[in-house]
């Protein structure tokens, strides 16, 4: 690996831990140089603004989960250990602080402030995050094993907003053990009483 490429994601990485602490206005590239030990002028280098870093973050973010999703889906063909491992990744994440929240429910918060090119990539993690959960809620539907209360593209939304709200009441309560005990009885809900 080039010092180029190297040096570009230290910077994204330091940018997502700034995002997650504070949101989109809560860095500057001063924090970022401070953080990854550079100058500002090499971070102009990589990423021309701050819309082109947060930008190049959110795509790479996106594609990222697009890969995970798209490798959960063909290891796994059981739509309810779909949803659960989906769940349990982000329980991991949140309780060895790896990932305390997801960066794209973290700059969804923040739409109507964001520039549009960062907004646009936002929105195509939603798209594909509310795609993959309609087609395994469909499956699961199909086959018996859930029992939806409404469509499953409104079921698939329900449970995106489970786990980001889950995920910001481990954060505001201070405990990790918070976002397993709100997603048990949502996926709970989902099972049909024979499943």
């Amino acid at each position: 690996m080039s010092k180029v490429s190297s040096t570009a994601d230290e910077i994204l990485a330091s940018a997502r831990r700034f995002i997650v602490a504070g949101g989109y206005n809560g860095f500057s590239y001063a924090d970022i140089a401070a953080e990854v030990g550079i100058r500002k002028a090499s971070i102009h280098h990589h990423f021309p603004s701050k819309v082109d870093l947060v930008r190049s973050l959110v795509r790479n973010y996106r594609e990222d989960a697009e890969r995970g999703l798209l490798t959960m889906t063909a290891q796994i063909s059981d739509p309810a250990e779909l949803l659960r491992r989906y769940a349990g990744y982000w329980g991991r994440c949140i309780e060895d602080a790896s990932l305390s929240f997801c960066v794209c429910a973290l700059l969804g918060s923040e739409l109507p402030s964001l520039p549009p090119e960062v907004a646009l990539e936002v929105r195509a993690h939603f798209r594909t995050l509310s795609g993959w959960l309609t087609d395994a809620l469909t499956r699961g539907a199909a086959s018996g094993q859930f029992q939806l209360m409404a469509p499953a593209p409104v079921e698939a939304e329900m449970f995106i907003a489970s786990v980001h709200g889950a995920m910001l009441s481990a954060r505001a309560h201070g405990d990790a053990a918070m976002f397993a005990a709100i997603l048990q009885p949502t996926l709970r809900r989902l099972l049909a009483p024979s499943a």
